[in-house]
C-alpha cells in the first residue's frame, strides 16, 4: 500500500523555522509531490509542489518568500522547509503525490492520489 507519511511539525514561536519530510512508504522512485495544509474551519489549501524530476516547482503567492519545497535524494523524502512562520501558518499540514509524472505540477488537492495523516503545526503568537 502506497502511504505517505509526514514528520517535523510541531510548536514554533512566531518568526521561527520548522522542517516537514514526507517519505512515501510501499515504494520507491520518483513522483510528483506537494504539501497542503487545513486550518480549523478552512478549507484544504495548496503550498507547495515539485513534479517527479524537480524540473518544475509552484508555491502559494502567500508562502512563497517564506517555504521552499525539496528532496532529500538520499531519503528519497519530500522537504518543506518553513521560515519566518506565522501564528497564521498553524494547521494540520499534509503530503500528498500522485500516480503519474508530469512536466508540471500541481497545487489543487483533486490531483492527488495518496495522502499522509498529517503532522500539527502549531505557531505561538
Amino acid at each position: 500500500q502506497v502511504q505517505p507519511v509526514e514528520s517535523g511539525g510541531g510548536l514554533v514561536e512566531a518568526g521561527g523555522s520548522l522542517r516537514l519530510s514526507c517519505v512515501i512508504a510501499g515504494v520507491r522512485g520518483d513522483y510528483d509531490m506537494a504539501w497542503f495544509r487545513q486550518a480549523p474551519g478552512k478549507e484544504r489549501e495548496g503550498l507547495a509542489c515539485r513534479n517527479w524530476n524537480g524540473e518544475h516547482k509552484n508555491y502559494k503567492d502567500s508562502v512563497k518568500d517564506r517555504f521552499t519545497i525539496s528532496r532529500d535524494n538520499v531519503k528519497y523524502a519530500l522537504i518543506l522547509q518553513m521560515s519566518r512562520l506565522e501564528s497564521e501558518d498553524t494547521a494540520m499540514y499534509y503530503c500528498a503525490a500522485r500516480n503519474k509524472r508530469q512536466k508540471w505540477c500541481a497545487l489543487q488537492s483533486d490531483q492527488y492520489d495518496w495522502w499522509g495523516q498529517g503532522t500539527q503545526v502549531t505557531v505561538s503568537s
